[in-house]
């Protein structure tokens, strides 16, 4: 969420970089402003009368101790009047913060000036590519036949137990998942990030402290008998963590990093390129976040990225990375790089990580904020990061290590695995 003072001091800047999302956020950012001025005329009219009230109630006891309880019983009724204006200057006060909080709630972070101009994934820019597309044999397959082919992933059963999108991993393709997992959180502590086991439902506080509510509402599982949500990524339950927490400036960075399913609904998304492990209701996903000081942010964005292309690299998947222009941005982010591993067996780019720098916005609703060297609290800036998005990854790996013997499994993760090989 957007500071109101930060508004009101770049408004024009707002309204510009906010343009980059193709969105003309002219009059309610000018709504904001009013709406806040509104709420400090109020604010002041109620600080004044509770001063008068005040000043009343100590005159009122010292008549009564000096024997003038005429005039006293006189000034009660003033400030019994007095208590009257104050309830009603509350409940204004508390309809004019929901309504600002309301609007505030609707508008997107503020991109970056690194983010291009765009409308649609078209408009990403292309920073770094690295790694040999592999050439294949003749009769190659993609991953969700290979999947039938070596009985490792059973997308039919998935659906019989709970429906599309469910797969059910099975054999050596349960193992290589496994694997998979527990040598990104290898990697990730090995770098200095902290492991978590956190819950994969949460509040809706938590969703509002991360800004999938109310923004992707309807893309989340809501258990409405206990109005807890199912995680669309362990980024919401890590991040709440730090709710409404005041950290030392010494203890920033914290890295954080975790495994959980994921939950989305998916809505709307059909046809072939949502086939097999391309789009799933369900999968796993191994997640790194860091709180920093706001001076650090862009550097540990940049470390961040670092760190998942050296995890590509050993795993010698083709990949590339994008910067994501304002039409394809996230709600909640200030800029993002996007990771792309190269399906040959599908000719096509699969997204396998999202890195993000969400600046003071995520912060901001989670009151997370930091004491710095001035003694003052300040926002503190939050990132996070898939490393890795597991469905996409093991489609690459099954596709481009496919050969006419068998699945060859990356010499990274043997060790993990226990076999070289899916035949």
């Amino acid at each position: 969420m957007l500071q109101v003072a930060f508004i009101k001091e770049n408004k024009e800047d707002v309204i510009a970089r906010l343009a980059k999302r193709n969105i003309d956020a002219t009059k309610i950012i000018n709504d904001v402003i009013a709406l806040d001025e509104d709420r400090k005329a109020i604010q002041t009219n109620l600080d004044n009368t509770k001063a008068e009230s005040n000043a009343i109630s100590k005159e009122i006891g010292n008549l009564f101790k000096s024997g003038e309880a005429q005039k006293a019983n006189l000034l009660k009724e003033k400030t019994t009047q007095l208590k009257e204006v104050t309830k009603t200057l509350e409940q204004q006060l508390n309809d004019k913060v929901d309504g600002l909080n309301e609007l505030l709630y609707r508008i997107p972070n503020v991109p970056n000036p690194l983010v291009p101009a765009g409308n649609t994934d078209e408009d990403n820019e292309e920073t770094f590519r690295e790694g040999d597309i592999p050439t294949l044999h003749q009769g190659a397959l993609p991953h969700w036949e290979l999947a039938k082919k070596y009985d490792i992933i059973d997308f039919e059963l998935g659906n019989k137990i709970t429906g599309a999108g469910f797969p059910v991993y099975k054999g050596k393709g349960a193992r290589l998942q496994r694997a998979l997992i527990t040598y990104f959180l290898d990697k990730n502590t090995a770098a200095g990030y902290t492991e978590y086991q956190v819950p994969h439902l949460v509040n809706e506080a938590s969703g509002f402290g991360t800004g999938q509510l109310p923004d992707k509402e309807g893309q989340m599982y809501h258990v409405t008998a206990d109005n807890l949500y199912l995680i669309p990524t362990a980024e919401v339950p890590a991040t709440n963590i730090f709710r409404d927490s005041l950290l030392n400036e010494s203890d920033l960075p914290s890295a954080i990093t975790g495994y959980t399913p994921c939950f989305r609904r998916e809505a709307g998304s059909y046809g072939a390129h949502v086939r097999g492990l391309n789009r799933l209701h369900q999968f796993d996903k191994v997640e790194i976040l860091r709180v920093e000081h706001p001076d650090n942010s862009y550097k540990a964005l940049d470390g961040m990225v670092e760190h998942v292309k050296e995890i590509l690299k050993e795993l010698k998947l083709p990949y590339r990375i994008l910067r994501l222009c304002g039409g394809d941005l996230g709600f909640t982010s200030a800029l993002t790089y996007d990771f792309e591993v190269f399906s040959t067996a599908q000719d096509r780019w699969l997204e396998i990580s999202s890195v993000s720098n969400f600046e003071t916005f995520q912060a901001n609703r989670l009151k997370l904020r930091f004491k710095n060297s001035e003694g003052k609290n300040e926002l503190c800036h939050t990132l996070n990061g898939s490393s890795l998005a597991l469905p996409r990854v093991l489609a690459g790996i099954l596709e481009n290590y496919q050969t006419e013997d068998g699945i060859k499994i990356p010499e990274v993760l043997v060790p993990y695995t226990g076999f070289d090989i899916i035949s």
